[in-house]
Order: C-alpha cells, then sequence, then structure tokens
C-alpha cells in the first residue's frame, strides 16, 4: 500500500486568467570612433550580430557616416551578452569600439 493518497478530490482551475508579458525590447547601438578599422567593424556584424556581407557593410558605412548606428534588438541579457562579447573582441584585437543599448 502507498504512502500516498490517490483521492481525486483536487479541482484544478484550468482558465489561466494571467497574462504572460512580452520581454522588453532593447536596442544595440554601435558607435563610430577614429581607431577601430571598417574590416573590423564588418567582422564583428557578421560574427557577433550575425549579419550577412552586404548587411555589415551597410551598417559600418552608416556607423562611420553618421557616428553611430542600430545594429539589433534584443532581450535584454541578449544585448547585454553581444555587447560584452562586442567589447571583448575589440579590446583583444586593440580596437575602442563601442556599443550601446537603450529601451526599445
Amino acid at each position: 500500500m502507498s504512502q500516498f493518497s490517490e483521492s481525486t478530490d483536487i479541482q484544478f482551475d484550468t482558465k489561466d486568467k494571467s497574462k504572460l508579458k512580452e520581454p522588453s525590447m532593447y536596442k544595440v547601438i554601435m558607435h563610430n570612433d577614429d581607431v577601430t578599422t571598417m574590416d573590423f567593424v564588418v567582422f564583428v556584424l557578421q560574427t557577433v550580430f550575425s549579419k550577412n556581407y552586404r548587411e555589415s557593410i551597410d551598417l559600418m558605412l552608416t556607423v562611420h557616416k553618421t557616428g553611430s548606428a542600430i545594429v539589433g534588438y534584443y532581450t535584454y541579457d541578449i544585448a547585454i551578452s553581444k555587447i560584452s562579447k562586442t567589447h571583448e573582441l575589440a579590446r583583444a584585437n586593440g580596437f575602442p569600439l563601442t556599443c550601446t543599448y537603450e529601451k526599445d
């Protein structure tokens, strides 16, 4: 005999009244500087932000000409991860490339 009750007198409320809230999105912004090479920016956009070659070139030129560009929209944790990876790669290669984030 089991030590647990097999009683099925328990009632469950199957109508879920709670609403799932969509996570907040954050835009990641890449900033221009006078040291980081255009080739390195393209490399980062392809490897960290999964952009194709054409899109990477377009974004790099936007950053170069206007001073910054939005390179993606992500949840907070992913945005922070991509920014950290960008900064880590930039410092390891001797570049001051920076990215920031803003709540969308």
